[in-house]
């Protein structure tokens, strides 16, 4: 992954007289942005659009259950005008906020509607997926492949619901677009006009079909959750529509293969960062709290996210701003509490060169590819294929017949073999949050540290410079957490 950046619930828009409020200041046009305005309260005063209109904008979409609202202006004075509103807790403007992709450089128990279907054998390709060979997937799937009433929501690029490996997967009725924090479920909404969502998608469930590839739950549901745009933007209104659109639509699993925030790190002493900090993390909660099991990839800057002190590469869609950053500040959606936190390994079994790690944010370690450290005979160019849209470009594809294929590194590709393991887990019946991420870390296969780091020495942390150390014991350690996740274990095999 490099870092795409980072939700609607259902609840309609209230009409109401607006509550009184100050003066509001009166601005000349200028370009049109969207707000997030998060409110002090869990809940979107019924007078908000009124308020919003007062201000000088427009409301977009209202998350009444985490009080958050959605707006825009191209008013200057908005944010100052809608700050006067007693109820308001923060607003900020979102654009200039994103984090960009770039891949391949770089508890409870209940009982399914459909029990876990076993999947085994291989398909055309699956001789060059070493990925899930080196979890066990193949093992696995022949015991359990997954069920059909089991949806992961890809929150992504979107999705080529036509591939061959991925169309019997597709889960229609739960995908949608967020872009602009707007739900929009038309298909033509949704589908992937980047490439990344496809490749995310076919790791997690491409299908058993005979040809192609295989993923961790072949049988299990694909939900498109479109949050990132044709440039690899993740902005943070899109984040929160998606996340409230897998809370409320029954959607078990959500994988996560960006940073959701304006920055690298959100540093939550900036009102602005904060406002967006708060938004996401509650829409991240309100999903958690709704039984939807979060995972996310930690990132591609090599950093010790536990222990950051300087950010020089965000926001990446406009001009980098060098800053000094402290534990005050916060990767999103990885160091949200209850989220499964993924770095990146490769081939070898050593970390990736470029992933990143920390304690607390690092739970397990799954195949993100390595083309420096890590080229074997199993993985010769070091990378993880996938599922690829026809119509995308890819640099390293394969080809069979006119369906296409990508090779791609990053912990982007470490995130989905994990949300693929943790299908599997719902699958079995055993559905909350935190059942499933104790089954996940218990039936990890753990790594040490390293007894010598020498081999990274050439690759430090992005963002600081710093050399990579790893923290810990066999049991847990900043670089693999848990340990590398084990398919066939966490399927009870």
């Amino acid at each position: 992954m490099r870092r795409i950046r980072r939700l609607l619930m259902a609840g309609s828009l209230l009409l109401a007289s607006a509550p009184m409020v100050a003066a509001v200041q009166t601005a000349h046009a200028g370009t049109q942005q969207t707000y997030l305005v998060v409110y002090s309260q869990q809940a979107v005063p019924a007078g908000a659009p009124a308020t919003i209109s007062s201000a000088g904008g427009t409301l977009v979409a209202s998350y009444g259950a985490i009080g958050v609202a959605v707006a825009r202006s191209d008013s200057s004075a908005f944010r100052d005008n809608v700050m006067k509103d007693s109820k308001v807790e923060g607003v900020a403007a979102t654009g200039g906020f994103a984090t960009q992709l770039n891949d391949g450089v770089v508890g409870d128990t209940t009982t399914s509607t459909d029990t876990a279907t076993p999947a085994p054998g291989n398909d055309t390709l699956s001789s060059l997926q070493w990925d899930m060979d080196q979890i066990n997937a193949p093992a696995a799937r022949a015991i359990n492949g997954g069920s059909p009433s089991v949806t992961v929501g890809d929150i992504d690029t979107g999705i080529d619901y036509t591939h061959p490996d991925l169309a019997a997967n597709v889960d229609f009725g739960k995908s949608v677009s967020c872009i602009g924090g707007v739900q929009d479920t038309t298909p033509a909404a949704w589908k992937d006009d980047h490439g990344h969502g496809t490749h995310t998608a076919g790791t997690i469930a491409a299908a058993k079909n005979g040809i192609g590839i295989v993923g961790v739950a072949p049988n299990v549901k694909i939900a498109a959750i479109k949050a990132g745009n044709a440039d690899g933007f993740f902005f943070p209104e899109a984040v929160v529509c998606a996340f409230m659109w897998a809370g409320t639509h029954n959607i078990q699993v959500t994988n996560n293969s960006y940073f959701a925030d304006p920055w690298l790190f959100n540093c939550k002493n900036d009102p602005g960062q904060r406002a967006i900090w708060n938004a996401e993390r509650r829409a991240i909660k309100f999903a958690q709290q709704s039984g939807t099991v979060v995972v996310a990839a930690i990132g591609n800057q090599a950093d010790d996210v536990a222990h950051p002190t300087q950010d020089a590469t965000s926001p990446d869609d406009t001009i980098p701003v060098e800053r000094r950053v402290t534990n005050a500040c916060a990767v999103v959606p990885v160091e949200v509490p209850g989220v499964i936190g993924v770095s990146g390994d490769g081939n070898k079994l050593m970390k990736s060169f470029f992933s990143s790690y920390g304690v607390g944010s690092t739970q397990v370690v799954a195949p993100s590819g390595d083309s420096i450290l890590q080229v074997t005979a199993a993985a010769p160019n070091g990378r993880v294929l996938s599922t690829w849209p026809s119509y995308m470009p890819c640099t390293r594809k394969v080809i069979e017949g006119t369906t296409v294929y990508c090779y791609l590194q990053g912990t982007s590709m470490a995130s989905p073999h994990v949300a693929g393991v943790a299908a599997l887990i719902v699958s079995m019946g055993i559905t909350s949050p935190g059942a499933v991420t104790a089954r996940i870390n218990n039936t990890a296969d753990p790594m040490a540290c390293p007894t010598d780091v020498s081999v990274y020495a050439p690759f430090p942390a992005t963002d600081n410079g710093a050399p990579q150390t790893c923290q810990g014991g066999i049991g847990y350690n900043s670089w693999f957490g848990h340990g590398q996740v084990n398919a066939l274990k966490a399927v009870g095999g």
